[in-house]
Formats: C-alpha cells, sequence, structure tokens
C-alpha cells in the first residue's frame, strides 16, 4: 500500500481505526446500490414498457445488458486494479456509475436507456473487483469475517429494500427516480473516498495487461449471460456453445501469457480458492430464481396481490441481513470450511422442502422455510466469502474478488436460465397466467428438485475446499 498516510501492502494490522472504518463505509455503500438497482428496476420495468412502447423482448435487455457488461468487464477489471492500485480505480467506477444512472433517468427512449445500463454494468464492474479488495487490504484476518459479514449485509439490504424503494418510488414520482436515488448515494460515497479514503493498494509491480486473455474472457461471459437470457431458444444454446469454446480458447491463452489475466495456478494450486469459488457458483446457481419462482407461486398459484407478494419474499432477505455480520464474526473464530457447508446444507433441506409445495400449503411454513433458507445464505456466503480473500496473497486480491463476484453473475444466470428452461417445458409458449396455475406449479417443483440436487452438490464442494490457508504468501 502506498501513498500519504498508508500502511504498507500485507500489514492491514497497522492501519488506523479512521482508515479502517472510511475504507468499511465506501465497501457497504457501494454493495447496496447496485443490487438496489437491480432489484428496483424490476419493480419499474412494466411502466418503462409503457413509456418507451418496448416489446417484452426489448424490455428485458433493460435487466439483461447489466449483467452481460458487468459479467464482461470483472476480470479484466479487476485485474487493473492490481497494477493501478484498488482505491483509483474504484473512484473511477463509482464516479462512472453515478453519472451513467444520472443519464439513464433522463434517458429519451428505450435504446438510450439500454445503452446507459450497460454503461451502468460496466462501471459497476469496477466497484465489484475493488470493494472487497479494499477491505481485505485493510483490516487483519482475525477482524476480516466480521467486516465482509456487514459487507455482504448491505448487500441483502439493498436486494431486500430495492423492491419495496422501486414500488414506491415509480408509483410516486416516476421509474427515472429509481435511477436518480443512487446519485446521491454515488456522490457520499465518493465524499468518503476521497476524505477518509486515504492511501493505494496495489499488487505486483511492472505487470502487463493481458489485453487477448480479456478479450476472449469478455467474449465467454458475454456469450454465456446473453445465451442464458435466451433460454431455451436456439440462439441461446448457439451462444452457450460459442461461450463454452471461448473458454477453452482462454484456458490456452492463459497458460502460455507471460502476464496472465487469470493466474491458473490459484485453482490448480490452491484448493482453498478453486473450491471454495466453485461452492459459490453451485449456491448462486440454485438459489437465486428462488425469489422469482416464488413471487410466481403467491401471484399466480396463490391469487395474490403483487404487494403482499412482496413483503412476504422480504421475510428471506431481511434474515439474511440480520445473520450475514453474525457469520462472518464466526468465520474469524472457526473454520469457514464447517460453516459455508452447515450453511449450504440448510438451504437444501429448505428447497427440497419448497420442491413439494402444492397450492394449498399454509403461508406460515412457507414464511418459516424463506426465513431458514435465508439464514443457510448467510451462514454459507459471508464465510465463503472470508475464505476466498483469506487464501490468496495482497497482490491477487484484486482478481480474487473479480473471480468470486463473476461466480456470482454466472451462477445468477444458470439460475435463470435453468428455470426458463423448466418453464417453457411445462408451458410451452403460452403466457403465465392463473389459468395455467398447475403447469406453473409442476415446473417450479421440477426447478426446485435441481436446485436441491445442486445444494448437496455445493455441500461436498464446501467440504472439498480443506481448512483455510493461514498465510497464503503475504
Amino acid at each position: 500500500m502506498t501513498g500519504t498516510g498508508a500502511t504498507k501492502l500485507g500489514s492491514p494490522e497497522d492501519s488506523p481505526r479512521s482508515l479502517k472504518r472510511a475504507a468499511l463505509a465506501v465497501s457497504c455503500l457501494a454493495s447496496f446500490m447496485t443490487p438496489y438497482l437491480s432489484s428496483a428496476v424490476s419493480i419499474a420495468l412494466p411502466t418503462i414498457g409503457r413509456e418507451f412502447g418496448m416489446s417484452a423482448a426489448s424490455l428485458g435487455w433493460v435487466s439483461t445488458a447489466f449483467l452481460v457488461s458487468a459479467a464482461a468487464c470483472l476480470l479484466p477489471f479487476g485485474s487493473v486494479a492490481d497494477m493501478i492500485g484498488r482505491r483509483r480505480l474504484f473512484l473511477v467506477g463509482v464516479a462512472l456509475y453515478t453519472l451513467f444512472c444520472a443519464l439513464a433517468s433522463i434517458a429519451p427512449g428505450g435504446a438510450a436507456l439500454i445503452a446507459a445500463v450497460a454503461l451502468i454494468g460496466a462501471s459497476a464492474a469496477m466497484i465489484f473487483g475493488t470493494g472487497v479488495a479494499i477491505l481485505t487490504s485493510v483490516y487483519p484476518p482475525a477482524e476480516r469475517g466480521r467486516v465482509l459479514g456487514i459487507n455482504v449485509a448491505f448487500t441483502y439490504a439493498g436486494l431486500s429494500l430495492g423492491p419495496l424503494l422501486g414500488g414506491v418510488l415509480t408509483r410516486s414520482l416516476g421509474w427515472r427516480s429509481v435511477y436518480l436515488l443512487n446519485v446521491p448515494v454515488g456522490l457520499a460515497t465518493l465524499a468518503v473516498v476521497l476524505i477518509g479514503l486515504r492511501g493505494e493498494w496495489r499488487g505486483e509491480s511492472g505487470r502487463r495487461f493481458d489485453l487477448v486473455g480479456s478479450l476472449i474472457s469478455a467474449s465467454s461471459l458475454a456469450c454465456l449471460v446473453w445465451g442464458l437470457s435466451l433460454l431455451p431458444a436456439v440462439r441461446g444454446f448457439i451462444l452457450v456453445a460459442a461461450s463454452a469454446a471461448c473458454l477453452a480458447l482462454f484456458v490456452l491463452q492463459e497458460g502460455r501469457a507471460t502476464n496472465p489475466l487469470l493466474s491458473l495456478g490459484l485453482f490448480r494450486g490452491n484448493r482453498v480458492f478453486g473450491m471454495s469459488n466453485l461452492a459459490a457458483l453451485i449456491n448462486y446457481s440454485a438459489t437465486f430464481a428462488l425469489t422469482f419462482f416464488m413471487s410466481l407461486y403467491f401471484q399466480v398459484v396463490k391469487g395474490m396481490g403483487p404487494d403482499l407478494a412482496g413483503l412476504i419474499l422480504m421475510a428471506q432477505p431481511v434474515v439474511m441481513v440480520i445473520f450475514s455480520p453474525i457469520a462472518g464474526r464466526l468465520s474469524d473464530r472457526h473454520e469457514p470450511q464447517l460453516l459455508a457447508s452447515i450453511g449450504m446444507a440448510i438451504m437444501a433441506v429448505m428447497l427440497g422442502l419448497l420442491a413439494t409445495l402444492g397450492p394449498r400449503t399454509a403461508l406460515l411454513p412457507i414464511v418459516l422455510d424463506l426465513m431458514a433458507v435465508g439464514t443457510g445464505y448467510a451462514f454459507f456466503s459471508s464465510p465463503n466469502t472470508n475464505a476466498v480473500m483469506g487464501s490468496v496473497p495482497p497482490r491477487h486480491y484484486g482478481i480474487a474478488s473479480a473471480t468470486l463476484g463473476t461466480m456470482r453473475l454466472v451462477g445468477q444466470m444458470l439460475s435463470m436460465g435453468i428455470a426458463m428452461l423448466m418453464l417453457s417445458l411445462s408451458l410451452g409458449r403460452r403466457p403465465v397466467g392463473p389459468a395455467l396455475s398447475r403447469e406453473v406449479l409442476q415446473g417450479m417443483r421440477l426447478c426446485f428438485a435441481i436446485f436441491t440436487a445442486l445444494c448437496v452438490a455445493g455441500v461436498f464442494a464446501s467440504l472439498a475446499r480443506g481448512k483455510r490457508i493461514r498465510d497464503p504468501g503475504r
């Protein structure tokens, strides 16, 4: 770490308390902004579609453009952060994110809005690849799980408050206010960075940017996210196949590159890092579509209104907010391997129970199930993040944070891809509605059975990581 008032790289124990507080504040604010926006915009989509006269396919790109752009840029920006400095890239990312949110709020049409959203995704990748890395650079291992748990809690707070804030803002001030709300939050984050977050953190000096590897990885991830959003259409399968081909090419390129974008040795020679990232990928693949399916279940099968359905669905993220800091603190004292595996096992049991839902299932058991899923999620996510960031030396914090973020995005899209495929098999091309509640329930049960199997596999992946690495080449 270099700069005025900075401590040396690899000596976070000496970081002053004010610096630690500033790092935690900016990381938490940034962790709130992006999930809030993605969940709030989902509520505003019908209003946006009516104003701009957008088709369903075009409207889908208001959300998909963000995911494609963020996924394509995460690894390259994680590498850039390690080279030029994590604070510097974080600062640029927050500034651009704030600017592009302001531009999205004044978009004159659907195409302009989608372009602005793609730029928001690219700038969000700068934040994803640096926020957790800065926290890990500033806090010593003994405190890391606690602050990572707090950081994760702010992510879930954004996810849980997003639909509520999105609905209120859209109804009272219009959909543009959903994007505008991020502007003051972004400005506040910038102020804290400039005033309180002094110094700089970077990885190895003298590294050169792997342009070829960056282009290949961006192509692979963009094709994957785009393809999954189109499944089960033929174009979707073609893009997923193209993504697999690019991934094989990426492995070959990184194996012979002098300065690889992603050192494959992090996976081959570091079981904790490799298996923890695999567990994260499985976890997001098995759980992200849960809210989507339960929203359909409450509204289509149970006949509830969207406001009541949204209120019930808050049970899961609220529990995550409560338990994530607790799980993070526990991971400082106990092995993340055990805590994360217990969390994954809880989710496996609860998803298995959700696979038995029927049209007359009482509401209380469902709410308790969702709360248990949230508890399992909290006990998996914070310790798993602690395990990933604690398994690499400081020079790789940026790329480690970006890799974990990539696992999250890819897992989310895999989850939705599985969900769309199962609904397509049960509904065909017929629109979702109360008349097809039986078919919706059939597709949901099948999907939850698949998600349960994934979580069971995730338990074994989590256990297979081994114990944490106490001194990963610092």
